[in-house]
C-alpha cells in the first residue's frame, strides 16, 4: 500500500464510526465514501468530527454533486470515482502535511 497501513475497512456509515470509537489511537486518515448503507458519509463525517475535531477525512464518490458540500463540512480532500492508485497516494500525502 505504498508505505499505508489500513487499520479497518468497513462496509456502512455505522459499522465505521463504532470502528473509530474502538481505536485506541485514531487513524491518521479516513477514506469515506458518500453513499454507503445504514448511515451515510455526511452523517459519519460529522459524527467522527464531534468525536475527534482533528480528524482528517477524504471523500471517495462518484457523485460529484456533494464535492463543495464535504468541504464545507470538514473534509480534507474529495477523490472522484473512478481514481488511480496515483490520485489516491497523492491525495493521502497531501493531507498529511496539513
Amino acid at each position: 500500500m505504498s508505505g499505508f497501513q489500513v487499520l479497518g475497512i468497513a462496509n456502512n456509515g455505522d459499522k465505521a464510526i463504532k470502528m473509530f470509537k474502538s481505536f485506541e489511537e485514531k487513524p491518521d486518515i479516513i477514506i469515506l465514501d458518500y453513499r454507503m448503507p445504514i448511515k451515510n458519509g455526511i452523517d459519519a463525517l460529522h459524527e467522527i468530527l464531534e468525536i475527534d475535531k482533528t480528524s482528517r477525512i477524504i471523500f471517495a464518490s462518484a457523485d460529484k454533486t456533494i464535492k463543495e458540500e464535504v468541504y464545507l463540512q470538514g473534509a480534507m480532500g474529495f477523490l472522484d470515482k473512478p481514481f488511480t492508485h496515483k490520485k489516491l497516494i497523492n491525495i493521502l500525502n497531501s493531507c498529511l502535511k496539513q
